[in-house]
């Protein structure tokens, strides 16, 4: 034990990281009666679930039930089962789906949570055994931040990707709505807009839009959910290490207010504090390359590997540190992280290119699979993917946004930052004139170009079959005949902006068993360590099954560590 450390505080459970998985736990520990503190990092809590989407993937929830949805358990676990294969113990994948729909039940009936089922929102893998076409992922409703009061202060601010225009709260319906150019679409978003810029009471006190959306209306709802069971959070508390007496964890030791504090545990330590892809000597160390720090799109300074390096202190088993949850990213000057490109990639009129002027993948392939081709293009390429190049005409730009850049019938180039241009995107009136400014091969690209426009004529994609499942064709443009997915590019100006192999966390961290329990290199247990999260070896191995397969295992597992917690102090009281 660092001899500086004084004993401050003594809880049943301490929960490291403030994150839905973190918040998740701490409220069912307190409603299991145990006093519990949670220790965040950083002076906001929310992490990385704030900037998120909010989405958890559950199958056989009973939301889609209600609704008459056709789901099983049975087809749950055959798509689960052939999507993760031998990479994770059976034991771990069951007690995911036994426990998703109950712990999304529980808090759906007893905190300020407020989900709806995405019944339209396919699976990822549509190829494989058991995929559905909708019903699994589940979406938080628009959450009203002054419930409270003073605490929304303290909240992660949204990331502007989250919301329309930059600062107006609108939920996945909204968006999948607007991006798909439905019936009624520009009335939905007239209408967003009177209803922040008519809000006149909140417009006198901030920008911020007095509704919380998507990740940042789940951190808000668990957030107002433990104010009402009084569960303390210290922001500004910097997580170091764990103490181990007698096998059993004992306690932390953190440091606030500048001095190194020792919080004992009777029960034990919920380790939810992210990933470590904030952490570049990490990243260098156990990610593929290249890897940067700045292609992230998590908070920086904040998910730093703290969880991970602990638990090695002691003996903890680690799992797929090689993997991150991939996104591609953009950078945009002043923004102080990345920003995933997720939906847009789906839109028709806009391919990738490596530096060859080649596309190399299906452009509307999930976000993780994605970032993993641009991996394995830059080695056939000997580095000509990473950065790769998202190309569209001035037509698309017309229509459709990308990134930071808005649809230009909103937010012509005129209105762009100047700091924007050669930075965020790149602008020539010919192919082989955009193709100089961006360092690509203009015969490759010309060449490129035209063979995808024979495809978008055609509605096959004969190359990377783009369009050709529900999962693709959920953000492509209904409007669009034959294939919503796919456009001809033709109409200059041509537009190109980088695109980089970033993430919205790593995926690999200290090992857990089913019962959420971190476990050593022989297996057994280290006893009152559970971690959840991006700082535990997802259960989802190296694949993506749905939107949401990231949160709904971290708050998942917190349900199942703190039921765990519950057993053993059972067990304690009773034994002579």
């Amino acid at each position: 034990m660092t001899s500086q450390a004084t004993v401050t505080d003594t809880y049943d459970v301490v929960v490291v990281g403030s994150g839905a998985g973190a918040m998740s736990a701490a409220i069912f520990a307190a409603d299991q009666g145990m006093s519990v503190l949670i220790v965040e990092k950083g002076a906001k809590y929310g992490g990385t679930s704030a900037l998120s989407g909010g989405g958890i993937w559950v199958p056989n929830n009973h939301f889609f039930k209600a609704r008459g949805g056709d789901d099983s358990y049975e087809k749950a676990w055959t798509y689960l089962k052939a999507s993760v294969g031998d990479e994770v113990d059976e034991a771990r994948l069951k007690a995911y789906l036994d426990n998703a729909p109950k712990m999304i039940k529980y808090l759906q009936d007893n905190t300020r949570l407020n989900y709806t089922v995405a019944e339209k929102y396919p699976d990822y893998y549509q190829h494989l055994p058991g995929a559905a076409v909708g019903g699994r992922t589940l979406d938080p409703e628009l959450f009203d931040t002054t419930a409270l009061g003073d605490e929304v202060d303290n909240l992660m601010p949204a990331s502007p990707t989250t919301l329309l225009m930059g600062k107006i709260a609108w939920t996945a319906r909204h968006a999948h709505k607007a991006m798909a150019r439905e019936r009624g679409w520009r009335l939905l978003l007239i209408w967003l807009m009177l209803r922040y810029k008519l809000d006149f009471k909140q417009r006198r006190k901030t920008k911020r839009d007095r509704r919380a959306a998507l990740g940042n209306a789940l951190i808000a709802s668990l957030r107002a959910s433990l104010m009402d069971r009084n569960v303390p959070l210290w922001l500004n508390t910097d997580f170091r290490e764990l103490i181990e007496t007698d096998g059993r964890i004992s306690g932390v030791i953190v440091e606030r207010e500048g001095k190194e504090q020792l919080i004992q545990v009777r029960k034990g330590v919920i380790l939810g504090s992210g990933g470590f892809e904030q952490n570049q000597a990490l990243r260098d160390k156990y990610l593929p390359k290249p890897t940067r720090v700045e292609w992230s799109a998590t908070p920086p300074g904040q998910n730093t590997g703290a969880a991970l390096e602990a638990g090695q202190a002691i003996g903890a088993a680690t799992s797929l540190l090689d993997w991150g949850w991939w996104a591609p990213t953009i950078s945009v000057p002043k923004e102080n992280k990345a920003r995933g490109v997720f939906a847009e990639r789906a839109f028709p009129g806009a391919i990738v290119v490596n530096g060859e002027g080649k596309r190399f993948v299906n452009e509307a392939v999930g976000y993780l699979e994605f970032v993993d081709e641009m991996y394995k293009d830059n080695a056939k390429t000997n580095g000509k993917t990473i950065p790769a190049w998202v190309v569209f005409d001035s037509k698309f730009r017309f229509n459709y946004a990308m990134g930071p850049l808005m649809p230009s019938q909103v937010m012509p180039d005129s209105r762009l930052p100047k700091a924007w241009h050669k930075t965020v995107y790149w602008k020539a009136d010919t192919l082989e004139g955009l193709a100089s400014e961006i360092g690509v091969d203009g015969a490759g690209l010309k060449q490129t170009v035209e063979r995808v426009n024979r495809f978008a004529a055609s509605g096959n994609d004969e190359d990377f079959q783009r369009g050709g499942n529900p999962f693709d064709r959920y953000y492509g443009d209904s409007n669009v005949k034959p294939n919503p997915c796919m456009a001809p590019i033709q109409k200059g100006p041509f537009y190109a902006m980088r695109m980089d192999a970033g993430d919205i966390g790593s995926k690999g961290g200290l090992l857990t068993n089913e019962k959420g329990c971190v476990v050593r290199e022989d297996g057994s247990e280290i006893k009152g360590l559970y971690a959840i999260g991006n700082c535990s070896a997802s259960v989802m191995g190296k694949t993506y099954p749905g939107a949401g397969a990231t949160l709904g295992p971290a708050m998942t597992f917190g349900y199942i560590a703190v039921n765990d917690l519950a057993r053993q102090s059972e067990t304690q009281e009773v034994t002579p």
